[in-house]
Formats: structure tokens, C-alpha cells, sequence
């Protein structure tokens, strides 16, 4: 057999050969950093040669290890690509220039109260707000829109105990911002800056919390909220009861099952605690923890009262007789005759607009869906007046009458000191508003869907343009073109003679209904065939009388 050996050439077989270099792992002690030395009495302070000093500032120089390779399972990711294979590649490449993710790097969203939404998710969402404006729209508000970001101290001391769940951001060129934790001290700044003193608005957007996640209940930490809110100097709760009134036409469109909307007052609540004897310093924080008396039972509630707020046991026992009281107008009734609130002049207030609100709710014929409930606290600090909060309601068992909540779709209530926080005057715009819960209502719509396997449409497209025989597509781009001009939501597929079955196909799984079809004999006749893909019904359709056929079809569908 003939051998052949390959040759080097004779500069490159000159070359010496060089060991191999063998790393031996070090000991714990000798891996270990050398100790520090303080620096000798009056010996100049070294500097890194990589860093520059400003005068008078001192920098420091920060040292972090590289990042751990990511670890993702065979065949997560393609190959390497040029760049990957020239060392230039993962997240980033050369110096200043970003590269192509990393080959088999898992991509994610923050795993912790985040996440996409598919086309389906979208279009049951807008199904879902489109809802909720249209109640907005039917009671005369306007839409208004905030930027994301406001300024910290805009943000801070406005929410209570829930001021540590906002997001703060590092120093953006001079300016501490934050991410808005809700829609409503925004529009309270944006009332005093622009010194509006009557509007009645919307606002639907994403506010940002650092909460810990529920995704099963829609809790997220981004998420979507959806206010309505009206400001100016108006007739007692006249504009409450309206408020009121939007929360039960919402609900009520929106078919969720049973549910309760339960109304108080701050000011009553506030009387309550000043009868008991807790000074005004620590209403606050008080009202913070009787809210969780929907969530948690009474005793849970009294421990931390006396347990971390600091209240004495008698205290606290005189709180629980008022603040486990619920009832309507009878109950209201019964608290204006007690010896003690009727005596403290907060509670005599907010007693007397309650008794209005549920005159009004009376006249608008829903306060079977209404409950004056003495434990409502809604923890944020800038609520004056009456508050409210829906709750969806589900029977526990058929052996127990007393329905139990499901948790909290819309809540919101007066503020009427809100604006002046930020007025230089200190001038003061009453507003009362609203606030619907998108997300965690959009997560009951969303498991209905999939319990009842419905289909959800994700595009509005009317008809599609398809072609019976090979070589039509300029036919069909012509036909298709006066559709778009003359407002017809339509498409085509993208392929120059696309087969008719796939074409009818497409049309069956994405649920467009009609179907013009344009073939040899239908252009010598001068007609289109209109298909309706739920029968199979077809239809010829002179041109020119097409686009009245196809809009008098689609508004009966």
C-alpha cells in the first residue's frame, strides 16, 4: 500500500515545541486573597492606571468577576455563528458593539411578575377593555395619558406602607425617578401642574410594582391599570354615586358572577379611632391593618394591632366592636344614634354623606349589590373621604347562605387633598375616581376561555382574496386593492398560485368568514364567487356590487 505523509513546510518544522502548560489546582489557603497592608504614614495613595480622577473627587475602581456560562438543555440553541467562532460573538462583541445572543443562551422575560402575551391573550384583553371604555365613553370622560416615569419625590409618601413596593431608578442624569405605582397621584400632578380645577377623565396603562407575584389571581408586578376619575368643586356625592354606578354597569356588562361592592368612609373610620382613644399619628398605620380584615380573620388583625402598631388591648377590643359591622342604611342609621360617634364631628360628616350616597344608590336602583362594611380601609394615604371596593362573590358550599369573596376587581374613593400636594399655593382640587382591576378580571375571562375551549379570533379581517386557478395573482392583487381602498379588512396568502383547499383552510382557522374567489370564467363573466365559510354557501357577485355585498354580510354575522 502506498503511503503518503503530509509535510510541513520547513520554517514552520524549524519551530521548537512547546510544553504543555498543566494548572494545578490551588488549596483553599493559598487560593485565598493576600491580607491588605495598610499603606505607610505619608506614602501617596496609589491610583489605577485605568481610571482617571476628576479634581476633588475620588473614583474607585470596581472589579467583578465574569459571568458564569449559561447552562441551557442539547438542542435549546443553533451553532455558533462568524463572529462566535472569531471570539467576537455572545452578548456582546468588540467593544461598543452589541453582538447576537449567545449560541443555546435561554431567552426569557423577568421571571417574577412578567410575561408576553400571544395574539389570543391580546385579543381577549382588548375585548375586555373595550368593554370598560365603552362604559367610560357612555358617562362623558375623556382620555388622558402620563409618562412612565415621574419624579421620586412625586412618588414617595402618598401610598402608605405600600411605599416600599415602588421602583426606584438610579440617577438619570441629575433626577431620581421612579416607575408610577398607580395612575392616580400622576394625574394629581398632572391637575396642579397644569392647573386644572374640572375635567372627568380615563386613563388606562401599565403600572409598575415590586410586589410579590401571584400570576394565578393577576398579580404581576407590571400590569395594566384602567381609572376613571372625576375633579371639581361639585354637590355632595353626587359624583360618588356616580363613581358607584360605573363599577356596577362594568361588572354587570362584563357577565363575572356575583359580586358585592362595599362602601365606607375615611372620615368615619377615623372617628371610630379616635373614640377608641388612638392618637391621630398612627390612624394611618392602623387603617393599613384593619384593611386586611377581608383577607384575614379578627384575632390575626388584633395581634398585630397590639403585636407591631403598638395599641393597648382595650384599645383594640373597642376597634373590633365597630369595624365588624356591615349592613346599609339601617346600620348607618344605628351609628348616628351611638352616644359616642354622634359626639365626634369626622364621623358625623362622614356618616351623613353616606346616608346621601345611599339615597342616590337607591334611586339608581342597585344597592342590592351594596354593602356599608365598617372594615373597608383601602391602605393608601391620600383617601379623604367615602371608598369603595367591588369583591366577586362565590357560594362556599350549598349548605352555607353567606357568600365569600374571590378577591378585589375595582376599589377607589375620594382624595380631596391630593392635588394641593403639589400646587405651590397648596390650592386644592377635589376628585374622586375609580380604579377596575384589568388584570386580575382578564385572569377569571382567561380561564373561562380555556375550561371552555373557546376559540378567540386575533384579527378582524372580513375576507380573504384566493384564486381558483395558477396564474391569477395579479387578478387577485387588483381585487384585493379595492377592498382596502374602499375600507374591507382583507388578505391574501403570500404564494403566487396558492392551492384552493389551503386557502379555504386558513380561512377556517383563523375564522375569517368570507371567502372571493376569482377563477378564469368568473373574469370573462365579470363576476367574483363569494364564499361564506361557516355554510359553503357560494355566490356569484358582480364586480362593481362586491363591496356592498361583503359589508351587508359582515354586519349580520
Amino acid at each position: 500500500m502506498l503511503r503518503v505523509q503530509a509535510t510541513r513546510p520547513r520554517e514552520l518544522s524549524r519551530r521548537p515545541r512547546r510544553k504543555a502548560l498543566r494548572i494545578r489546582p490551588l488549596s483553599p489557603a493559598a487560593a485565598a486573597p493576600p491580607p491588605r497592608r495598610p499603606p505607610a504614614a505619608g506614602a501617596p495613595r496609589p491610583r489605577s492606571r485605568h481610571v482617571a480622577a476628576a479634581p476633588g473627587r475620588r473614583r474607585r475602581l470596581v472589579l467583578r468577576a465574569p459571568p458564569a456560562p449559561l447552562r441551557v438543555p442539547a438542542g435549546a440553541g443553533g451553532g455558533l455563528g462568524p463572529e462566535d467562532a472569531q471570539g467576537n460573538g455572545g452578548a456582546r462583541g468588540r467593544r461598543g458593539r452589541a453582538g447576537p445572543c449567545r449560541a443555546g443562551a435561554q431567552l426569557s422575560v423577568p421571571r417574577q411578575g412578567t410575561r408576553d402575551h400571544p395574539p389570543a391573550q391580546v385579543a381577549l384583553r382588548d375585548r375586555l377593555v373595550g368593554t370598560v371604555v365603552a362604559c367610560f365613553k357612555r358617562h362623558g370622560a375623556a382620555a388622558i395619558d402620563t409618562p412612565v416615569l415621574e419624579l421620586r419625590e412625586t412618588l414617595m409618601g402618598k401610598y402608605g406602607d405600600n411605599s416600599k413596593l415602588i421602583y426606584e431608578l438610579q440617577d438619570q442624569g441629575g433626577e431620581l425617578l421612579a416607575l408610577r405605582y398607580d395612575l392616580t397621584v400622576p394625574f394629581a400632578r398632572y391637575l396642579a401642574m397644569n392647573k386644572i380645577t374640572n375635567i372627568k377623565r380615563y386613563h388606562i396603562a401599565k403600572v409598575y410594582r415590586r410586589d410579590n407575584p401571584a400570576t394565578t389571581r393577576g398579580r404581576y408586578r407590571e400590569f395594566y391599570q384602567c381609572d376613571f376619575d372625576i375633579a371639581g368643586q361639585f354637590d355632595p356625592m353626587l359624583p360618588d354615586a356616580e363613581c358607584v354606578k360605573i363599577v356596577h354597569e362594568i361588572l354587570s356588562d362584563l357577565q363575572l358572577g356575583d359580586f358585592l361592592i362595599k362602601v365606607n368612609d375615611r372620615r368615619i373610620l377615623n372617628g371610630v379611632l379616635a373614640v377608641c382613644g388612638i392618637p391621630e399619628s398612627k390612624f394611618i398605620t392602623t387603617c393599613s391593618t384593619i384593611d386586611k380584615l377581608d383577607k384575614v380573620p379578627w384575632e390575626y388583625v388584633k395581634n398585630e394591632m397590639v403585636g407591631e402598631k403598638g395599641l393597648s388591648p382595650e384599645a383594640t377590643d373597642r376597634i373590633g366592636e365597630y369595624v365588624q359591622l356591615h349592613g346599609g342604611l339601617d346600620l348607618i342609621e344605628q351609628l348616628l344614634q351611638d352616644p359616642k360617634l354622634s359626639q365626634n364631628k369626622l364621623a358625623k360628616e362622614g356618616l351623613g354623606d353616606m346616608k346621601l350616597l345611599f339615597e342616590y344608590l337607591t334611586l339608581f336602583g342597585i344597592t342590592g349589590k351594596i354593602s356599608f362594611d365598617l372594615s373597608l380601609a383601602r391602605g393608601l394615604d391620600y383617601y379623604t373621604g367615602v371608598i369603595y371596593e367591588a369583591v366577586l362573590l362565590q357560594q362556599q358550599n350549598d349548605h352555607v347562605e353567606d357568600p365569600v369573596s374571590v378577591g378585589s376587581v375595582a376599589g377607589g374613593g375620594r382624595y380631596d387633598g391630593l392635588v394641593g400636594m403639589f400646587d405651590p399655593k397648596g390650592r386644592k382640587v377635589p376628585c374622586v375616581g375609580v380604579s377596575i382591576g384589568i388584570e386580575r378580571i382578564f385572569s377569571i375571562l382567561e380561564q373561562r376561555v380555556e375550561a371552555s375551549e373557546e376559540k378567540i379570533r386575533t384579527t378582524e379581517t372580513q375576507v380573504l382574496v384566493a384564486s381558483a386557478q395558477k396564474k391569477l395573482l395579479e387578478e387577485r392583487l387588483k381585487l384585493i386593492s379595492e377592498l382596502w381602498d374602499a375600507g374591507i379588512k382583507a388578505e391574501i396568502l403570500y404564494k403566487k398560485n396558492p392551492k384552493l383547499l389551503n386557502q379555504l383552510q386558513y380561512c377556517e382557522d383563523t375564522g375569517i368568514p368570507l371567502v372571493a374567489i376569482v377563477g378564469e370564467q368568473e373574469l370573462k363573466d365579470g363576476v367574483v364567487k363569494l364564499r361564506v365559510v361557516a355554510t359553503r354557501e357560494e355566490v356569484n357577485i358582480r364586480r362593481e356590487n362586491l363591496i356592498e355585498e361583503i359589508r351587508m354580510r359582515t354586519s349580520q354575522l
